[in-house]
């Protein structure tokens, strides 16, 4: 049985290097890092559509199998080695979502999926070993330290260049005539890189740049270096 390709999205990529390190930042909100033939992700939320349904709101059911066909054009476009989610892969417990994603994993046995685990992330532990998945608190690669959860401040130290998610990032471009619009972004400090959430159904919350951050907004196709 194979997933259903809603849309094979294969977009131009904004290189970006990073600490020596080759990234490509993708419009589906992902980061394709070339020497660790890595994808990055953070904030899927898989199971997030089930949850709401559960509670009686009406959310398309399609959505979630989206995401996931949205990931596996990514794999077939870039072939990575690795695949790094960076915290709440799964929204909450286990539902009828968790079968599809069991029927995703499938079709890319021999891919190394790593999951650093987020503060939605509740599922037992078995059953992502199971899937032969990966667990993490934290995860250093190179020079980059894994996580979910962004620094808490500017001084705090840790072992490598921090790459997060959880904040679910977004830039607010406004126009002359005073339209506005809130864009999801990858923002690049002097210690962390906030990745946008990967996860169609989740918001997004406009942050505070400083002077010497590098702020990319992602439009539909493309990835706009704007700071």
């Amino acid at each position: 049985m194979a997933f259903i390709n809603f849309a094979l999205m294969i977009s131009a990529a904004t290189p970006f290097n990073l600490l020596g390190q080759d990234l490509l930042l993708l419009p589906q909100k992902a980061i394709y890092w070339q020497q660790q033939s890595a994808l990055i992700i953070a904030d899927v939320h898989l199971g997030k559509v089930g949850h709401f349904r559960k509670a009686g709101i009406a959310i398309p059911r399609d959505m979630e199998q989206s995401d996931l066909a949205v990931l596996s054009d990514l794999i077939y476009e870039h072939k990575p080695e690795k695949l790094i989610f960076l915290g709440d892969l799964f929204h909450s417990d286990m539902n009828n979502d968790w079968d599809w994603f069991i029927l995703w994993r499938s079709q890319f046995p021999a891919l190394q999926i790593m999951l650093v685990r987020g503060n939605h992330d509740i599922i037992a532990d078995k059953h992502y070993y199971n899937l032969n998945i990966e667990l993490h608190d934290e995860l250093l690669i190179g020079p980059f330290l894994m996580m979910h959860h962004p620094l808490a401040n500017d001084q705090d130290e840790k072992a490598g260049y921090v790459f997060c998610g959880h904040i679910h990032p977004g830039v607010n471009l406004s126009g002359r005539a005073r339209q506005s619009i809130t864009l999801p972004c990858f923002a690049f400090g002097n210690k962390q890189g906030i990745l946008p959430s990967f996860g169609k159904f989740t918001g997004r919350v406009a942050i505070r740049s400083l002077q010497n951050d590098r702020i990319f907004a992602v439009l539909k196709d493309k990835v706009v270096a704007i700071a």
